[in-house]
């Protein structure tokens, strides 16, 4: 018995061993979540800012765009003026130069704005390749975290089990059935000894109650005989 205590005793080391090399995967998984998630959301928050940049600059080149339109036009009512002597023509084709360099000026920074909405647009398509992917692999992992939980809780409930089987003693459990079945059947052989002890005294109650019977059926029929003969010495 001392050999199996001593075995227990490692086994129990062992499982507690095992349970603890389960419990430190869970807690390094779930700290791993917690940062993937922290990560997601700080993803996501640059994420909106560089959409926002993106239609900013979407703005900007439109908005550049009309204005080189507007100096376009600003130019040739300025030739015009010139041309109709309203105003000095000297004076109308040096404005007119002036509003289409600015015209020029305004479909540069438009182009400038425009390529760099192109690469915000860019850099929001693989910001959220990188977000899907996160959020897939964070999903993955808590998976696996349910599956990390599940598999302590069995080795937990199987060692909690084992524990106990592993705590009956054999010998001393076999003893006291053996105990119990051999005052089982004592009982049982003094629950016969009653039964015919009670057989026996009924026996001979009814042998006396059979002998009873017999002699009061005699005296009537002595008694009968006598009332005969009275009756014949009678007559």
């Amino acid at each position: 018995m001392n050999i199996i205590k001593r075995l227990f005793r490692i086994g129990k080391a062992e499982a507690h061993s095992a349970i603890d090399s389960l419990e430190n995967p869970i807690k390094m998984t779930e700290q791993g979540i917690r940062e993937m998630k922290e990560q997601l959301d700080q993803s996501i928050h640059a994420l909106a800012q560089v959409k926002a940049l993106s239609i900013r600059r979407k703005n900007e080149k439109e908005a550049l765009i009309n204005q080189s339109e507007d100096y376009q036009n600003k130019a040739m009512l300025l030739v015009q003026k010139g041309i109709k002597e309203e105003m000095p023509i000297e004076e109308a084709d040096r404005l007119a130069k002036e509003a289409l360099k600015k015209k020029e000026q305004s479909l540069q920074d438009a182009q400038i704005a425009d390529n760099e909405r192109q690469k915000l647009e860019s850099d929001v398509d693989k910001m959220q390749v990188n977000i899907n992917s996160l959020k897939s692999t964070i999903s993955k992992w808590e998976g696996e975290l349910k599956t990390l939980k599940a598999r302590v809780q069995v080795s937990q409930a199987t060692q909690d089990i084992n524990k106990k089987m592993t705590q009956i003693d054999s010998d001393s459990t076999i003893s006291m059935l053996e105990k119990m079945k051999d005052k089982v059947i004592q009982q049982e052989a003094l629950a016969d000894a009653y039964g015919h002890i009670a057989n026996a005294s009924k026996s001979i109650d009814q042998e006396i109650n059979d002998a009873v019977n017999t002699s009061e059926s005699r005296a009537e029929n002595e008694l009968l005989k006598l009332k005969e003969q009275f009756n014949n010495n009678s007559q």
